[in-house]
């Protein structure tokens, strides 16, 4: 070999989508806590990190901060960007800036590459699908980037000859596999060039199987002098690449950016190794050596794509004694409802578009935000008017959905009633409800057919008791916005936060008018607003969609709660704290607490006076420390059942549910 050996690291970074997708946010994940979810976690705790790793110095104190993504080969999910660009802007910012850095050192070449629209296993898709994720993958991508990808991440690098030559096809230069995917891996390490059955061609870079599961899983991760000793070890290779999650830095191994961004400064300042990315390498060395396929095969199931659609006895806990035998009647229910949803889009978009499924791939420019939806629709659209455009779009969103339910998270960890796989049911749930006057009929055969999956837990039923769980979530979603816009509009002045992503609100008097973004559809309500207590708050719908639901505090999309909690708590304060409270306020008392021995007080002075104002003033302040997020007091219940009596029984009794008695 001449001249210095090449090193690829490359990272992919992947969440699963967790937003709702009526409302289009994620809802408060418990298990992410103490933050609001998993998203904002593993942001926390890698993503940020990845872009800022901390280089110490021979004291232990911070020598240099830097963007370790500027010499790493990186892909994130289309469906992670787009959650991070709005919740995560500087680290975004930096993924982007990673990338410009990268191409101008790299006369062009830069360091990030594209990923699918969504996470799905591609050799299980119809070609049609394949194409779609890849193109709006793409379109996501130069939105983003500026560029066209040269390379492109396959989810879970699952690979068939199809899937590769749909890649060619769209014009992507490479992809990334792992060395079991291949017959046998070129020597040296070197790409290979893969021949499709179409005639097309594609570069495929096989990574180091030994150093990627050590980093992954440890111990290079965790010590950099022997991560780069293993680098720039003597031997033939001419290229030597590495592939793991991101997630690795900092989310798995804590520190693991540190020791991701040690290396890189030490073997960067070696004459004998160079650190760039395969697009790179290429460009001086185009690939040649022919390489031939196992297929179809994955970089994360054994038995090559089994995980996702059989109990192949891949799981994550091994010894958790969980069966996966629900993953096969769930791929099937859902490879059923994507073949009847996909009918049904040609069948009623061939009197919408001149060429539905080209119409379909194009809106991939759409969602990535390159092009505005009602020039797109007037663009392709037969007929022009607001209800044809709205059903267009709605027609879209619905493949959207559809091919959004097969995402691979809802297959690959072992439990069907965890997060991931709820997802999954949500996306069919919002796809089914977009197929106009063939949902009833859709919803009650996929019903029967999602009944075959069971969850492993008796309590949690079979894939059917998922489905209208979330499905019922879709139902009321639009009055719930114009009840939660209208209470934000009575208690707090910034009612326009209340309003989720999904959603534009308008208001006059009573009446709200709800518009869906993606699709403009707009829903009239007329809302009035009840206020018994300050807490006590609800919105009824009294004309309109939703007409005689009543919607409490609780009942409201988040985001309003949000907007409304902290005046709803300011009022009680400022009502009943007493000067001695509020003086414990002013020395950083936390106001839990102080709420907690404010209700206690209430409580006890019941049994002195049990006035319909002083039993309002303890019903407001078990509202404060509801408002609050705390259980009631051990304390306040205890000092409940003792005045409890038959004096003050009947006086009190509002109080008493609230505070958990019977």
């Amino acid at each position: 070999m001449s001249g210095p050996r090449s090193v690829v690291i490359h990272a992919h970074f992947y969440q699963p989508p967790r937003e709702d997708p009526w409302l289009e946010e994620i809802p408060v994940q418990p298990s992410a806590a103490p933050f609001h979810d998993w998203n904002e976690r593993i942001e926390r705790e890698c993503y940020r990190a990845v872009v800022a790793a901390r280089i110490a110095g021979t004291d232990g104190r911070i020598a240099r901060i830097v963007n370790t993504l500027e010499h790493v080969s990186f892909d994130v999910g289309p469906t992670l960007l787009s959650w991070l660009e709005t919740a995560a802007p500087a680290t975004y910012a930096a993924m982007l800036e990673a990338d410009r850095t990268s191409s101008r050192a790299f006369d062009g070449h830069g360091n990030a590459l594209a990923a699918p629209f969504h996470h799905v296993i591609l050799p299980l898709a119809p070609r049609r699908d394949k194409l779609t994720e890849v193109r709006w993958g793409m379109a996501d991508f130069r939105r983003r980037f500026g560029r066209q990808p040269e390379g492109m991440w396959l989810p879970e690098t699952a690979v068939d000859d199809e899937t590769l030559d749909v890649l060619a096809e769209a014009g992507i230069r490479f992809t990334i596999l792992a060395p079991h995917q291949v017959e046998e891996a070129p020597p040296h390490g070197r790409p290979g060039l893969y021949h499709t059955a179409a005639g097309r061609t594609i570069a495929v870079c096989v990574y180091d199987g030994g150093l990627s599961h050590d980093v992954a899983f440890g111990p290079l991760v965790r010590d950099a002098e022997r991560w780069t000793a293993a680098l720039t070890a003597p031997g033939p290779a001419e290229l030597i690449a590495v592939a793991t999650d991101g997630e690795t830095f900092g989310h798995h191994h804590r520190f693991g950016e540190m020791a991701l961004a040690a290396m890189l400064a030490q073997t960067s300042a070696r004459t004998d190794v160079r650190i760039e990315n395969v697009a790179a390498w290429l460009a001086r060395h185009p690939a040649h050596d022919p390489v031939r396929l196992r297929a179809p095969s994955s970089w994360s199931c054994a038995h090559g794509v089994e995980r996702w659609r059989a109990d192949c006895g891949c799981r994550m806990d091994p010894d958790g004694g969980l069966h996966q035998r629900w993953r096969a009647p769930l791929r099937s229910a859902l490879d059923w409802l994507g073949g009847e949803l996909h009918a049904h889009y040609e069948a009623e978009a061939a009197d919408v578009f001149a060429d539905p499924w080209a119409t379909r791939d194009a809106y991939g420019d759409v969602l990535a935000g390159l092009r505005d939806l009602e020039d797109f629709l007037a663009e392709h659209c037969r007929a022009g008017g607001e209800r044809a455009h709205q059903r267009a779009a709605e027609l879209l969103e619905g493949e959207r959905h559809t091919l959004g339910m097969f995402t691979s998270c809802g297959w690959f960890f072992d439990d069907l009633a965890g997060l991931e796989s709820r997802q999954v049911l949500r996306y069919a749930a919002r796809a089914v409800e977009l197929a106009g006057s063939a949902a009833d009929g859709l919803a009650s055969a996929l019903r029967s057919r999602l009944a075959e999956a069971v969850a492993n837990h008796r309590a949690d039923g079979s894939a059917a008791d998922l489905f209208a769980q979330e499905a019922a979530r879709g139902v009321d979603v639009v009055p719930a916005v114009a009840a939660g816009f209208a209470v934000a509009r009575t208690v707090a002045a910034a009612a326009s936060e209340s309003v989720p992503p999904a959603f534009a609100v308008a208001a006059d008097a009573d009446t709200v008018v709800v518009r869906r973004r993606r699709t403009g559809a707009r829903t009239r309500c007329t809302v009035v607003v009840e206020r018994p207590r300050p807490a006590q708050i609800r919105a009824r719908i009294t004309a309109g969609v939703g007409m005689g639901r009543v919607f409490g505090l609780p009942d409201l999309p988040e985001r309003a709660r949000r907007a409304t909690t902290p005046q709803l708590v300011h009022e009680i304060v400022d009502l009943w704290l007493v000067e001695e409270e509020a003086a414990q306020l002013s020395r950083g008392v936390p106001l839990a607490e102080v709420a907690g021995g404010a209700l206690l007080r209430a409580v006890v002075a019941l049994a002195d006076d049990a006035s319909a104002l002083a039993v309002a003033q303890a019903l407001d302040l078990s509202d404060l420390v509801d408002l609050l997020g705390h259980p009631i007091p051990f304390d306040v219940q205890t000092a409940f059942h003792r005045i409890r009596t038959d004096a003050t029984r009947t006086a009190i009794a509002p109080l008493a549910r609230r505070l958990g008695f019977d």
